[in-house]
């Protein structure tokens, strides 16, 4: 059984990977208009935590938040804690930006008993 679980370990580094070719995909025409934001924010979150199921992470809860926002050459700080279990639970993070907006994207994979 422990063969199964750390088979399918959250993998921080493939997690970007996938996080990655979806912005790649998605985002890299896009331009930023704050009536589209709301319902492309939530499609990314979908479309990316949809990704990750197929991934394998089975006994895994998958949280994904996305912020988009103009680039307009300011800067932008996120941060986030978590209470978990440090042996099976992990977290990624990825950000795009082009001419119009810039969009950070977390992933958190914890493990589910």
């Amino acid at each position: 059984m422990s063969h199964r679980i750390w088979e399918q370990r959250f993998r921080p580094s493939v997690v970007k990977e996938c996080i990655h070719a979806v912005l790649k995909e998605e985002l890299a025409n896009a331009e930023y208009s704050p009536e589209e934001m709301p319902q492309l924010t939530k499609r990314l979150s979908e479309t990316i935590k949809d990704k990750l199921k197929e991934m394998g992470f089975d006994r895994y809860k998958m949280v994904v938040q996305v912020v988009i926002g103009e680039q307009r050459g300011e800067g932008v700080f996120m941060a986030a804690r978590c209470f978990w279990d440090a042996d099976t639970d992990n977290y990624t993070h990825d950000v795009f930006m082009n001419d119009s907006l810039f969009c950070v994207v977390a992933a958190f994979g914890c493990f589910y008993y």
